[in-house]
């Protein structure tokens, strides 16, 4: 059986704590520029074009298609200044989320959790998906298992780098497991875990997963309250 792992960072009082500490929002581009894709981290081929219309910005191409503008920077290199882009011209769009069918299954298992405690559902987050994403994806490029990375620090110092902002916030952490219902199921026997993804304390949620070369998957949930 394949070794499996888990984690599970602080109580909600002290996340409060912290998040106290978090600076104002910075621009889209100088957070964006910041916590760029490292040459380590893999990007999928692009999986569609976009031809760009009148009024259009990368960072609203970013989110019309939930991708990062980091990654689209990687995928166009043919743009000299991301800045100006023109109508017209052509946008490939990178498959930001191959995994994106097992994230969204997770989600959709914290919800139904969620529900039998009589509890409001968390809505997803796509920037906090894409945060954790890039950290199981590090975990594996970078050969560790922790919530403090290497490159960003904690994870509220790594949520805070990708232009998050919060007043609570938890992550989990796994590998090994093989699907969704096997991730949950660990998380859902573990106390501290549990009480994240039972927790009254967040609105919104991101998972993120990644594959290893050898097949081991990757899980991260961030979890967060917006100011």
């Amino acid at each position: 059986m394949k070794h499996k792992r888990l984690a599970i960072v602080l109580t909600a009082v002290l996340l409060s704590a912290i998040a106290s500490l978090s600076i104002s929002s910075p621009a889209a581009f100088a957070y964006e520029e910041k916590c760029g894709i490292s040459e380590n981290e893999s990007l999928e081929t692009a999986a569609t074009t976009y031809t760009v219309q009148k009024g259009d910005s990368l960072w609203k191409i970013a989110v019309k298609y939930e991708v990062g503008i980091s990654e689209l920077i990687a995928a166009n290199p043919q743009i000299a200044n991301p800045a100006l882009i023109y109508p017209g011209q052509k946008i490939s769009i990178p498959n930001a989320a191959p995994l994106k069918s097992i994230e969204d299954e997770i989600v959709r298992l914290v919800n139904i959790e969620r529900s039998k405690n009589g509890l409001a559902p968390l809505t997803s987050n796509w920037q906090a998906a894409r945060c954790a994403r890039i950290k199981s994806q590090e975990m594996i490029d970078k050969n560790y298992f922790s919530h403090t990375s290497p490159t960003y620090g904690s994870p509220f110092k790594m949520m805070e780098s990708f232009g998050l902002r919060f007043s609570a916030a938890a992550e989990n952490i796994a590998y090994g497991q093989r699907t969704a219902q096997e991730v949950m199921n660990s998380w859902m026997n573990s106390p501290g875990h549990r009480a994240n993804i039972l927790s009254k304390s967040y609105t919104q949620i991101g998972v993120g997963v990644a594959k290893k070369s050898n097949g081991t998957l990757y899980f991260t949930q961030m979890f967060l309250k917006p100011y």
